[in-house]
């Protein structure tokens, strides 16, 4: 009884699955021809890193401090204007090699929402230590109406919600330029509307952004530090956005290595010990 029951559950199953396959292709056949290939299927570029690669890739992979450091700087002077980081508390930098005193000094220099003690209104005071980046906009309406309607995203976990998060923020801050003459020839419709930027890493090719990185040393960098050309200084601020999305990812890696040469021994001990086990069973059973 109970193998007939599992026998009709099963038919039931493969008959689900015919049917839904059926369904689809009378979708397709219905449609007649598969649609044709879009502009940004066809001129979409795929994301890349720079030419030296990023110091944090790869399983031994160390985050490089005092390029974090300059993508602190690029963030705070130029993309700050525009993105928060409101996941990421003014303490962490710490962590990036500065002193207490100087994160001190750096929270100090920034303005955050806070209450007047005397009065009870809203009011901005000086940054403490234990405060996060604050917001450039007050709301989201307001970020709005500043951007042609397209609300700036948050950048504390960007590299986590883009795939290839550090060559993405990269490429997309490189990759502004004037739309190919040929994608207008075989696409006119998509020809980047007025207020837009044309930008081949872009999902959609045109976004609202404009370029926030337009001619080297536009952010002075300290002495002794590589010259902040466009490509160095979106090689920083991506390095420093992975790390604001994965501040552990050095203990990660750290701690995954001990842990595989641990569970490899341990399967070694395994596989001896059932050998032993079964070794003396067969012995009595010969």
């Amino acid at each position: 009884m109970i193998r007939l029951i599992s026998i009709i559950i099963g038919l039931g199953f493969t008959l689900v699955v015919l049917i839904a396959f059926g369904t689809g292709l009378a979708t397709v056949i219905s449609d007649g021809e598969l649609k044709p290939e879009t502009a940004e299927h066809v001129f979409h570029e795929h994301a890349h890193a720079p030419d030296e690669g990023f110091s944090f890739t790869g399983p031994f992979g160390k985050f490089d401090k005092q390029q974090l450091q300059r993508g602190l700087q690029v963030y705070s002077e130029v993309c700050a204007a525009c993105h928060s980081l409101k996941y990421v508390s003014f303490r962490d930098i710490a962590a990036l090699g500065y002193s207490e005193g100087q994160v001190k000094a750096f929270a100090a220099s920034k303005q955050v929402p806070g209450i007047d003690p005397n009065t009870g209104e809203a009011t901005m005071r000086p940054g403490l230590p234990t405060d996060r980046f604050p917001s450039p906009y007050p709301n989201a309406v307001a970020a709005a109406a500043a951007n042609n309607n397209a609300i700036p995203p948050d950048l504390s976990l960007i590299t986590k919600a883009r795939h290839n998060g550090s060559e993405y923020v990269y490429s997309l801050l490189t990759g502004y330029q004037a739309q190919p003459a040929e994608l207008l020839k075989e696409f006119p419709e998509a020809k980047t509307p007025d207020g837009l930027h044309y930008n081949p890493y872009f999902a959609n090719l045109n976004l609202a952004m404009a370029p926030p990185l337009t001619t080297d040393g536009q952010v002075t960098y300290a002495e002794g530090n590589p010259e902040p050309t466009v490509r160095q200084m979106a090689a920083d601020v991506a390095a420093f956005l992975t790390w604001t999305a994965e501040p552990k990812l050095e203990k990660r890696n750290q701690t995954g290595w001990p842990v595989l040469g641990f569970l490899l021994f341990a399967t070694v001990l395994a596989f001896l010990a059932k050998k032993q086990v079964w070794s003396a069973a067969k012995r009595k059973d010969d």
